[in-house]
């Protein structure tokens, strides 16, 4: 069986299993998707969704956030963990949009990775989700379930993603990440996964052999 087939099944298996997967993340618009997805770096997404209501009802848009301060956005992101980090890459982020995009949030992974904190796994979800590009958004879950399934070797995100966009279908891509997601929380999780009930275990490579 090729990486390609086994992709594919992969993909149908999970497209079965998990029909309405989406992003776990709660916005109203590419900015927010932005800002939470850089909140979501070492955080749950759980914890993002219960720090952002705060936060957007305090800066509504994008001149609320440039004329803000790193000091006030950290009082509300404090539980999300690296907040003075976040909330530093969060104002330069939004005044480099202003000042250098004209407000509008960039539609291609290269121009998003220019912008302070926001790297491949942030800009591949915002153009799929937003822009309905095909993306692949290595987090964990990807990388683990990947491997596991035999669609992908190491544990690099940028080398994980460049061997997946070679075998996933393009189109199914951002959805098949956002299945990966809710797979890698309820089934094939870090330690003890639970292979007897899993979807792939008729064509997964580590099916009854993952780490237990």
């Amino acid at each position: 069986m090729t990486k390609k087939q086994r992709a594919l099944l992969a993909v149908q298996a999970l497209k079965k299993e998990y029909p309405d997967a989406a992003c776990s993340l709660v916005y109203r618009d590419p900015l927010q998707l932005l800002i939470a997805t850089r909140l979501s770096a070492q955080c749950t997404d759980a914890r993002v969704n219960l720090v952002t209501p705060g936060l957007f009802a305090r800066f509504q848009n994008l001149d609320d956030f440039c004329a803000g301060t790193q000091e006030e956005i950290e009082t509300y992101i404090h539980s999300c963990g690296l907040y003075k980090t976040k909330a530093r890459d969060i104002l330069a982020m939004c005044r480099k949009l202003k000042s250098d995009f004209g407000g509008v949030v960039p539609d291609t992974i290269e121009v998003l990775t220019t912008l302070p904190g926001v790297g491949r796994k942030t800009a591949n979800l915002v153009v799929g989700d937003i822009y309905g590009k095909p993306a692949v958004v290595t987090d964990t879950h990807c990388i683990r379930i990947c491997g596991r399934i035999g669609l992908s070797e190491g544990k690099d995100p940028g080398k994980v993603e460049k061997q997946l966009r070679a075998v996933l279908p393009p189109q199914e891509s951002n959805r098949f990440c956002h299945r990966l997601v809710l797979h890698g929380r309820a089934v094939c999780t870090a330690r003890s996964p639970k292979c007897d009930e899993c979807c792939m275990k008729g064509f997964c490579k580590s099916a009854g052999k993952a780490e237990k």
